[in-house]
């Protein structure tokens, strides 16, 4: 199958669901490009996209953004996401872990694959999670909720339960709550796009530029649609069959087998 049947969809689904669900357009577009690219240039991938959709998204909602906060939280995290950004692509030179076969199926374990793949499968399992949707964390420590969302987002671009987590007791009325996680998250994806553009660069002969920008476009699509016809959709059935099968994709990610 050719990876516009499988990308496209994910990302215009992934960006409508966005709006009314735990899971956020990163957590569900990169292991899409994770089939199809080296997983440094599939977290890459993953971020320019939801670079341009955190813009579509600034501009709909970031004046309401509360610049306090925006300052306490996102300076941590732009910081964070550096020291993420760089993390990843310093893996994508390290030599395999480890490589087997099982049933003439050859599997290479990659550095990259297997923390990225942890953080999938962990940060799947938490949003998941009941219990997880109903932490907060006092506003004192918004300013470590900062650097752990950005930290994370640079190095594998998962950022949204970890933000949210931590903004969630700042205080914000719903609007601002939105419009301030909006500001960072694009802060944070503008941050680590300057890191990984070397190695987008590096691997530009890998890289289908027709898809990435398809991609835009069918997430830009998938965030008009939701806003408009699917926030008072519940999808707690729906949820739970993508997190077993992003849990799916990070266990192959972790074995080397994707």
């Amino acid at each position: 199958m050719s990876a516009e049947w499988i990308v496209l969809p994910v990302a215009f689904g992934a960006s409508a669901l966005t709006f009314f669900s735990g899971f956020g357009l990163g957590t569900l577009l990169l292991p899409a490009f994770a089939l199809f690219y080296p997983i440094e240039l599939a977290v890459a991938s993953t971020a320019v996209v939801h670079f341009i959709n955190s813009l579509v998204k600034l501009a709909l909602v970031g004046r309401q953004a509360n610049i306090g906060i925006v300052l306490r939280f996102g300076l941590p995290a732009i910081a964070a996401a550096l020291v993420g950004a760089w993390l990843l692509t310093g893996l994508a030179n390290v030599e395999p872990i480890a490589s087997y076969t099982v049933g003439g199926l050859h599997a290479t374990v990659l550095p990259a694959k297997l923390i990225v793949g942890g953080l999938l499968f962990i940060i799947t399992l938490l949003e998941l999670s009941p219990r997880f949707q109903r932490v907060s964390v006092p506003p004192r420590y918004i300013p470590v909720g900062g650097a752990l969302s950005g930290f994370f987002g640079g190095l594998s671009g998962m950022q949204g339960a970890l933000r949210s987590a931590f903004l969630i007791r700042a205080g914000l009325s719903k609007e601002a709550f939105i419009g301030t996680g909006v500001v960072v998250a694009t802060f944070i994806d503008l941050t680590r796009l300057g890191v990984y553009a070397g190695s987008m660069q590096a691997q530009r002969a890998q890289l289908d530029l027709m898809l990435l920008g398809g991609a835009v476009l069918a997430a830009t699509l998938g965030a008009v649609a939701g806003n408009r016809y699917l926030k008072k959709v519940t999808l707690q059935t729906v949820q739970r069959i993508v997190g077993i099968m992003l849990a799916i994709v990070a266990v192959g990610l972790m074995a080397g087998v994707l």
